[in-house]
């Protein structure tokens, strides 16, 4: 989609500092990091959100559970800790309306978080 941010950093129109790729997923770091170690995950392929998953799209929330934990483990966080965002909807925080799931560490990451 041409209005989506996230699917024109997947197309390289816009600039990303990409940790990870491959056929199915992207991840980059977070403009407006909220801890040293701060990734979006997101999948290739266009859905706007949580709701908009189904038989057909399941999967790629597979893959960005398991880039997600990949990259746990390449940023040294997998034992101390991390934690997995994902905002759904406008009251939910979503503000990129492409599925994106926000990877936190580096950092004791209090609760409640917001």
């Amino acid at each position: 989609l041409d209005n989506c941010l996230f699917c024109n950093i997947v197309a390289r129109k816009i600039p990303a500092k990409i940790v990870y790729e491959d056929e199915n997923t992207i991840a980059f770091n977070d403009i407006n990091p909220q801890a040293p170690t701060h990734f979006l995950v997101i999948p290739k392929k266009h859905i706007s959100g949580l709701n908009d998953l189904n038989d057909e799209n399941l999967i790629n929330m597979m893959h960005l559970s398991k880039t997600a934990n990949q990259l746990t483990k390449q940023e040294e966080i997998a034992e101390s800790g991390y934690r997995w965002v994902i905002n759904s909807g406008k009251d939910g925080g979503q503000t990129v309306f492409h599925l994106h799931l926000h990877l936190l560490g580096g950092r004791n990451l209090n609760w409640p978080p917001g």
